[in-house]
């Protein structure tokens, strides 16, 4: 992972395979079960990592956004739903067919598999704010759980690459699917737009 003009180093022979996931059949017992990984694109716009998200409505409005966009969701486990649970197939509508995503057990692993990503770490602690940041095609956008927000171990990562979005004392944080998609159109923004 690229870390505002350095490297990390990870320690390799550590990925977990992830051709072990059982199916898991959807909210509707009569359709086909889908596998917990999808890879439709070869090189997605960019890389939405949701850690250990807990509500499934927001998951299936993020993968909307990544949709739109041609981004990459992943999921960082545990999850606060199951795979199949209704409200996050309602929210991601008749889009989730075309999302490419993927969930996986740990952040490192997220990290193994892109390690030439520079990742951006969305944390309302952030002293910089989105539009300081200079986004990439392939960039990752980090964004914890809605109760917890990143964890100390992943946040201090890269300090130089935290980032918010401003507010005014009077709220507490912002709704993660709305963040999300205020950043990664931000990101798209910056680089010119999905053409």
């Amino acid at each position: 992972m690229v870390c505002q003009g350095s490297e990390l180093t990870l320690v390799p022979g550590i990925l977990k395979s992830k051709y072990s996931l059982p199916l898991v059949a959807t909210a509707d017992s009569t359709a086909a079960p889908f596998r917990e990984s999808v890879v439709n694109m070869s090189s997605p716009v960019l890389n939405v990592v949701l850690h250990q998200p807990e509500i499934p409505q927001n998951t299936g409005n993020i993968g909307r956004t990544c949709v739109a966009i041609g981004a990459k969701l992943w999921l960082i486990r545990p999850l606060g739903y199951k795979l199949e649970d209704r409200y996050l197939k309602r929210a991601g509508m008749d889009y989730w067919q075309h999302l490419d995503w993927e969930a996986v057990d740990s952040w490192t692993e997220v990290q193994q598999r892109l390690p030439h990503a520079a990742v951006w770490y969305l944390t309302k602690t952030a002293t910089r704010v989105v539009w300081d940041a200079d986004f990439s095609r392939g960039d990752v956008l980090l964004f914890g759980s809605e109760s917890r927000g990143l964890p100390p171990s992943i946040i201090n990562e890269c300090v130089a690459n935290k980032l918010k979005l401003p507010m005014t004392d009077l709220v507490r944080s912002l709704n993660l699917a709305s963040t999300v998609n205020t950043v990664a159109y931000e990101a798209v923004r910056q680089f010119g737009g999905l053409e």
